[in-house]
């Protein structure tokens, strides 16, 4: 099974795009983010028409988040739980790999820029509502695949020049002190559980040729419990993505499992 996440830019923008990726990378499953339409205005037909379910979390001109499946998911929630604000942040369902039944979970973690605004501080809010609700499915014994923007910087080597984002709300210690404690609950990054290298990122900056000279970021991630590690055959950010005519500033990360 193939999985893989994206953050899409608004999915009616970038529905061209959408649909040649599907069809050359033909994802079973394929999470997006920052969709920026409400459920009524999504392109269900348009999708479905080329082989894919879609189940969306969507609010109006800004965040969301939505599931592609080549097959209907029964179980979907869209909530965190302890989220007051509620933006379209998460999108979660059961999925089964080889008859396991897995939690897959689909997130848009807030950017927290500017540090010093009422958004930094709902950025760490989130990422602590949702660091105890990953503890709890692990109390559970729960299978889990998380895939998302999650707007975090891990390590200095998954940006090309750390010196400039020391006081970045996605590489501030602070922030990535919180993701390490989410990891430390028994996930991993499976990324560099395959790739080691610097240099390899997600996002480019639309301005100043940041794509042309790779100065980008990796923020898009795929966590997984330790259960599902013998399971994965191989994890890649496919960066040719970035090519496409007005292209997400992100490009897809991919998974596929035995």
């Amino acid at each position: 099974m193939k999985i893989c996440t994206w953050n899409v830019n608004s999915v009616r923008a970038r529905l061209e795009n959408v649909k040649e990726y599907l069809k050359i990378s033909s994802p079973d499953i394929l999470l997006l983010q920052e969709i920026k339409t409400e459920e009524h205005s999504y392109p269900f037909k348009e999708l479905e028409a080329i082989g894919y379910f879609s189940y969306v979390s969507g609010q109006k001109s800004y965040n969301g988040v939505s599931i592609l499946s080549k097959s209907k998911i029964k179980e979907i929630t869209k909530s965190l739980p302890g989220d007051t604000i509620k933006q379209a942040r998460i999108i979660s369902s059961t999925i089964n790999i080889n008859k396991k039944k897995i939690d897959l979970i689909n997130i848009y973690v807030p950017n927290g820029n500017p540090v010093d605004t009422d958004k930094y501080t709902y950025k760490k809010k989130w990422l602590d509502l949702f660091t105890s609700y990953i503890e709890n499915k692990i109390k559970k014994k729960k299978s889990l695949i998380i895939c998302g923007d999650f707007n975090v910087i891990p390590e200095e080597k998954d940006v090309y020049n750390h010196e400039k984002y020391l006081n970045d709300a996605l590489f501030k210690i602070e922030i990535r002190k919180k993701y390490r404690k989410l990891i430390n609950l028994g996930l991993y990054d499976i990324f560099r559980i395959f790739n080691k290298k610097e240099g390899q990122y997600t996002f480019w900056d639309y301005q100043k040729g940041s794509w042309q000279k790779n100065n980008g970021l990796r923020i898009d991630h795929i966590l997984i419990s330790n259960d599902l590690i013998e399971t994965v055959k191989k994890v890649e950010i496919n960066s040719k993505i970035r090519n496409q005519t007005k292209p997400s500033d992100h490009v897809p990360v991919e998974c596929t499992f035995i």
